[in-house]
């Protein structure tokens, strides 16, 4: 681990033992998992066989070595963060991290690059609605379960907006499942970066990698918060 990783953990530690946090979390495939979503559609329209099995991505790789395999996959990522976004679940851990930062006091904001419209969704669902919609039948803003404000749910239309909101909402630490976004240049100085990588596939320096949320609980929730 490089100099300005250790600096960056050792601050994201810092501050989760110094009290209440300002935790911005990304939503489509950080909270929510549409890996059931997309294999049981891709199948479902000829794409792949019946026999297939195998998370968002081996979906999305298998789909596009297909002709026109670009489109197919765009079609396919309308209908599941629209029209399919019911079938989708939240990811192991989810749950229990969200509860304990509810019971300790940290803010919990919600940051997400999502579009109104997907291009190739004939069906015209509207995805920040849908996406509410999803977090709502979740528990997200009920008090007796998660508490999050609906006023602490962000959608921007870029990674440039994300970013700056992010930094606008002046976040303490930031969970993402993409690399590329945790390592944009313009992302802000002084958010500790934590990146869900279930695969293991990643190895940046400056961030840290957790397999899990209860990897990330134990990267930011101290024991007696957990």
């Amino acid at each position: 681990m490089t100099r300005g990783a250790r600096a960056g953990v050792a601050r994201a530690e810092l501050a989760a033992r110094a009290g209440a946090l300002r935790l911005g979390i990304d939503f489509d495939n950080t909270l929510i998992a549409y890996d059931r979503v997309f294999r049981n559609e891709a199948r479902a329209r000829g794409l792949l066989p019946a026999s297939f099995r195998g998370s968002k991505r081996a979906v999305r790789d298998a789909v596009r070595r297909l002709p026109d395999g670009e489109i197919a996959w765009q079609r396919l990522q309308g209908y599941a963060y629209g029209q399919g976004i019911g079938a989708a679940a939240m990811f192991a851990g989810v749950d229990r991290f969200l509860r304990r930062c509810r019971q300790a006091g940290h803010t919990v904001l919600i940051v997400s690059h999502k579009t109104e419209y997907a291009n190739y969704d004939p069906s015209r669902v509207n995805l920040r609605a849908a996406a509410l919609g999803w977090m709502e039948a979740h528990g997200f803003f009920d008090p007796r379960k998660y508490g999050i404000a609906r006023e602490h749910v962000f959608f921007e239309g870029t990674r440039a907006d994300k970013l700056a909101r992010i930094a606008a909402l002046r976040c303490t630490h930031f969970v993402d499942d993409l690399v590329e976004v945790l390592t944009d240049r313009a992302f802000p100085a002084g958010v500790a970066r934590l990146l869900l990588d279930a695969a293991g596939d990643e190895r940046p320096t400056g961030l840290r990698v957790c397999a899990s949320w209860r990897d990330i609980a134990a990267a930011l929730l101290p024991e007696r918060e957990r």
